[in-house]
Formats: C-alpha cells, sequence, structure tokens
C-alpha cells in the first residue's frame, strides 16, 4: 500500500528521526531509575537529561516536572490531585478534561471560539470555595488560541488555580509557564514528534504538594507512582529540544504557516461556499478547521482516505468514531456548518506536495456532490 499523505498532526505528529534514535539507544540499556547501581544511575540520568529539556521548552523548573503516561493522565493528575474542592473547565476542553471532570462547572466560549471571560468571573464572583480552572492553550480541532494570561489574572483575583491543557500547542508556539500565569501545565509528546504513551504534569511551584492518583512507590517526588517509561521520557526531552530548536530558528513555525495559509487560501478559491472556522481567531499555525458545506465530515475523512490524504473530523480520541464536535457546538455554530467540518493540521514533515495533494483530493470531493469550484482547480 502506498503511504498516505499525512495531515493529521493534532492527532499525533510523526516521530522524528532523532527521537527515534535516541529511543533505541535508551532501550538497549538496562536499568531502572530507582536502583542505585551503575546502571540505575545511567538510566536516572537519561530521565533527569530529559527533565531539563522538557523544562527548557516551557520556562519551568525541571524539579516541577511530573513524567506521566501522556497528557490524559497529566490533566486527570491535575483535575484529582489539586485538592481543590470545585472545579470549573471551558466547554470546548478535551474529552480527557470533560470527562475526567463530569461534575465541573461549564465556562461557555464565544461564538469566536474564545473563552467568555466575562463569564468566567462571574461564576467564580458566585462561590468562594477554593476552585481549580482548567483551560486549554489551544483548541485542537480549530487550533483557536485561548487567552490564558488574561484568564489567569482573573482567576488568581478570586484565590483559584489554573490548568492549562498545552498539549496542542507546545513546541508550535512558544510557550512561558510565567508569562501564561498557569500554576499547572499538560504537555504531551507524541504531538510534538515524540512517543506515544508519554506526557508530563508541570507544576510552576515545583515544592506544590500534589496529591497521587497512581499510588505504590515513590517516584516522581511521591506525585506519580511506578517506574518510570525511560525510552518514552527520553523520546519526550529530544522532541522538546528539537521543537525549542525550531522555534527558536523559526524555520518550522514560518515554514508551517505558509503551508497552512497556502491551504486555506486556495481551498476558499477553489471552492468559493467552503470556509474556514475561526479565521479571525489567533490559531495555531499548523491547524486548520475547514468547512465544505452540504458534505459531512466523515463523509469528507473517508473519502479523502480513499484518495490517499489521511485528515480529522473532530477529535481523535473517540475510539476512531467520527462523532459530533462538542467544540464546534460550544460555538454555537449551525447544524449545516459543524456537521460538515474537517480538521487538517500539518507538522514538521509536511510538504507542499501534501497541500496539493489535499486541494486536487478535496476539490475533486466537492465537484463530485455538486458543488461549485473553481474552473482553475
Amino acid at each position: 500500500m502506498s503511504r498516505a499523505v499525512y495531515l493529521d498532526y493534532n492527532s499525533g505528529a510523526p516521530v522524528r528521526p532523532e527521537v527515534a534514535a535516541a529511543m533505541v539507544e535508551s532501550l538497549a540499556e538496562p536499568g531502572n531509575p530507582s536502583s542505585v547501581h551503575v546502571y540505575g544511575r545511567a538510566a536516572r540520568a537519561r530521565v533527569e537529561t530529559a527533565r531539563r529539556q522538557l523544562a527548557g521548552l516551557v520556562g519551568a523548573d525541571p524539579a516541577g516536572i511530573v513524567f506521566t503516561s501522556g497528557g490524559t493522565e497529566a490533566n486527570a493528575l491535575a483535575l484529582r490531585g489539586c485538592g481543590r474542592s470545585r472545579l470549573l473547565v471551558s466547554s470546548i476542553e478535551h474529552p480527557s478534561i470533560l470527562d475526567s471532570a463530569v461534575e465541573a462547572e461549564r465556562v461557555p466560549v464565544t461564538r469566536d471560539g474564545v473563552v467568555d471571560l466575562g463569564a468566567l468571573d462571574c461564576l467564580l464572583a458566585a462561590n468562594t470555595r477554593p476552585a481549580l480552572v482548567s483551560l486549554m492553550l489551544a483548541n485542537n480541532e480549530t487550533g483557536i488560541v485561548q487567552p490564558v494570561a488574561e484568564a489567569a489574572r482573573i482567576i488568581h483575583a478570586h484565590g483559584a488555580w489554573l490548568h492549562c491543557d498545552a498539549a496542542q500547542a507546545a513546541g508550535r508556539i512558544w510557550v512561558s509557564l510565567s508569562e501564561l500565569g498557569a500554576d499547572i501545565l499538560t504537555v504531551s509528546a507524541h504531538k510534538m514528534g515524540g512517543p506515544a504513551g508519554a506526557g508530563a504534569l508541570i507544576l510552576a511551584e515545583s515544592g506544590r504538594t500534589l496529591a497521587p492518583i497512581l499510588l505504590g512507590g515513590g517516584q516522581e517526588r511521591r506525585r506519580r507512582a511506578g517506574t518510570e517509561n525511560v525510552a518514552g521520557i527520553v523520546g519526550l526531552g529530544v522532541a522538546a529540544q528539537l521543537a525549542g530548536d525550531d522555534l527558536a530558528a523559526a524555520d518550522t513555525t514560518c515554514g508551517v504557516r505558509a503551508l497552512r495559509d497556502r491551504l486555506e487560501r486556495d481551498a476558499l478559491r477553489l471552492v468559493p461556499d467552503a470556509a474556514v472556522i475561526g479565521a479571525g481567531a489567533p490559531r495555531l499555525p499548523n491547524t486548520s478547521c475547514l468547512v465544505l458545506p452540504g458534505v459531512e465530515g466523515r463523509t469528507q475523512v473517508m473519502a479523502l482516505d480513499l484518495a490517499g490524504v489521511a485528515v480529522s473530523a473532530g477529535s481523535a480520541c473517540s475510539s476512531g468514531k467520527v462523532a459530533p464536535s462538542h467544540v464546534l457546538a460550544a460555538m454555537g455554530l449551525e447544524e449545516r456548518v459543524k456537521g460538515s467540518a474537517i480538521r487538517v493540521s500539518l507538522g514538521w514533515s509536511s510538504r507542499m506536495e501534501d497541500v496539493d495533494a489535499f486541494l486536487t483530493a478535496w476539490a475533486d470531493l466537492a465537484r463530485h456532490k455538486g458543488l461549485k469550484v473553481s474552473e482553475a482547480a
């Protein structure tokens, strides 16, 4: 089978070659990081190197990093381990937040997909119980970047804490723990070219108490029991270092943004009735949420897959199902719009040929469905 064009980085980026090489090297060496012999000390050194690499990406104290099995566990640890008696979450959070805190109060978003800061302020003022607010930095479906720093000022004025899920943003835009004002931050390796199954929860105050949700050992400063996944952690560290290097050189952001902008510009030229959700809001440079009116998102995903182009509709965390988007519903979009959206997301290995392949397949689908397509297509 020929390899499909991969435009689904927000589900999971391809592992970078340097990451794979570092992980293979790590796997060749025995040793439990908690052992005191030479092999254990070598494994511990690899873990601590990765801790420093990740800290460098987000401007954190390495001592505040808790390695986890991924973003989902990190989010659960933030919500369940924070010790706050009241939870508030935005209505566009990832399912790993919404399903882990079904009792949480929902903070609405505007039609532009941006959290309603006025509503957040009112909700916090209505109840003085110790609260944790969970607000993602960038939405996984639309790429819309949230005003986290402004929200943090409101949250802290009410004596609450802020947890920020930065899984989609870290490595794609600059992320500074102090500038965001977040008390707790989530990152995930496989969104930035690292392995699936590795992530971290990062505490702004490294000495802050965090009740573990996994018991049975004193690993990660007694915040997360279980022998560390050394190879996965090494992969996360290398991916973080490479992503930071790319951001510093501006190569990835500028290159990916140019590809995304070209994709959107030509998509709207080819299919005049198409639309880009969130086009007027700050967005990740790699993400496009496209609407093909009258054509269901799942139909587009399947048709594009048959044409050799891999994209998504909604979140990829639903056991392979293509379900209606709670994010677009929270934005108040009409049924015909939210049901006809797909997500195209690019990354470190994306090329102009990939964009061309998508545009050709998408225009063919639109033409087949009876939509007006530019003669230039």
